[in-house]
């Protein structure tokens, strides 16, 4: 139950909030200091929607334009911008738009704020990839290493308690969702019971002890625990700990500073999920890959790595493809980043996104140099279709 304290400063943000409704397009709704100490499902809705055709440059690092002036048809899209407003599609919190690497579109609704880092559930395992690829930019591994044995780079393992078959797990197929590994709930309840057990490598000793044996038929296309097997990787390869290294390597690289990473049971950074971005930051994730790996002309991720990751490793099926709908298919896997067919009129577009739970996507539709962000609360979402109907015919000519 909710606390008279906590209730009145919820009354008092909602009349704060109204203020928005006067802002103009330059100035987009910034989170309040009382709005960032509350939990994400408190923060209260915008009275009015913020939309706008000309971003502001804000020092970011992110390139601005007009939406119509350096592409897009911008009748369409403020058309849609009202229909997302009027909570047609679901409970949106954000909607941006990059074309011909310039941002020239961005809007906010219900809970998103420009300052205010928004959870990316499971687009947080294609950040903890690209992380991966950073240490291999700085030699930390290589590219030929993604088909080595994972536990080859894991030394504090005990290989003689390991169940039959897991020294076949290669990097590779963790970031494809491929190891094989598949522990039950009870063992994975008990386990997570008895903390001390599991911290640091003790965590993929534990994986590897109570699996079922891993062969040619279990190393199938599964969404589960594999980025925590990553992020341990990660963690063995690099120079001190991998929550620095990602700060230090990769975000602080890209002026990534206004984000959370909650921390896993292992005591390392949460890999399948667990951070925060704001909108602009995962626009810059999606100028890293659109850039082949580049940030303002400096190599970051090789561009081997990208082409790997962005690509459709495998066949995923079509069936229930999250965000999905007519106008979507051939739903594939890369290194953590998803991808699938867009279709408008006779012509399919190849799209590749990350992906989290509740309506979070990074879109790259590479053939129209055009990048979509979507944040949202709203599990039920039909984003990619609504790429495929609303958004390419702006974009197409």
């Amino acid at each position: 139950m909710i606390n008279k304290a906590r209730l009145l400063l919820l009354i008092f943000l909602i009349l704060a909030n109204s203020s928005f409704s006067q802002r103009s397009d330059n100035n987009p709704p910034e989170a309040t200091v009382a709005e960032a100490k509350l939990s994400f499902k408190d923060i209260p809705y915008l009275k009015k929607a913020f939309i706008t055709t000309t971003p502001t440059h804000r020092k970011d690092g992110i390139p601005v334009g007009k939406l119509g002036v350096n592409g897009g048809n911008k009748e369409v899209i403020l058309k849609l911008a009202q229909e997302i407003a009027d909570n047609k599609y679901g409970n949106f919190d954000s909607f941006l738009i990059a074309h011909k690497k310039k941002l020239i579109f961005e809007s906010y609704y219900l809970r998103g704020r420009i300052n205010l880092p928004h959870p990316q559930a499971s687009a947080t395992k294609a950040y903890t990839g690209l992380a991966l690829g950073r240490a291999i930019q700085l030699g930390y591994l290589t590219i030929a290493d993604l088909d080595k044995p994972l536990i080859s780079f894991l030394k504090d393992l005990d290989p003689t308690k390991f169940v039959e078959g897991v020294e076949k797990i290669t990097l590779h197929q963790a970031l494809t969702m491929r190891s094989g590994i598949d522990i039950s709930k009870d063992k994975r309840k008990e386990l997570e019971e008895n903390s001390d057990l599991i911290k640091g490598q003790k965590h993929v000793q534990v994986f590897l002890e109570h699996t079922a044996p891993i062969t040619s038929d279990s190393q199938i296309f599964k969404y589960k625990d594999d980025p925590r097997l990553v992020m341990q990787v990660i963690d063995a390869v690099v120079p001190g700990s991998a929550k620095d290294f990602i700060k230090n390597e990769l975000l602080n690289k890209m002026n990534i500073t206004n984000y959370h990473w909650l921390t896993d049971v292992s005591g390392l950074p949460r890999s399948g999920s667990g951070s925060s971005m704001t909108s602009r930051e995962m626009v810059k994730w999606g100028i890293l890959a659109t850039n082949k790996g580049k940030w303002n002309g400096e190599q970051l991720v090789p561009e081997a790595f990208i082409t790997k990751a962005t690509s459709r490793i495998l066949y995923t099926g079509d069936d229930n493809v999250y965000g999905g709908g007519k106008d979507v298919s051939k739903q594939g896997y890369g290194y953590y980043w998803w991808s699938a067919n867009l279709k408008y009129n006779d012509k399919s577009y190849f799209a590749i996104s990350a992906q989290g739970g509740g309506g979070q996507y990074i879109i790259l539709i590479n053939e129209l140099d055009l990048m979509i962000v979507v944040t949202a609360h709203y599990n039920d979402n039909s984003t990619l279709q609504i790429i495929a109907e609303k958004v390419l015919p702006a974009f197409i000519k």
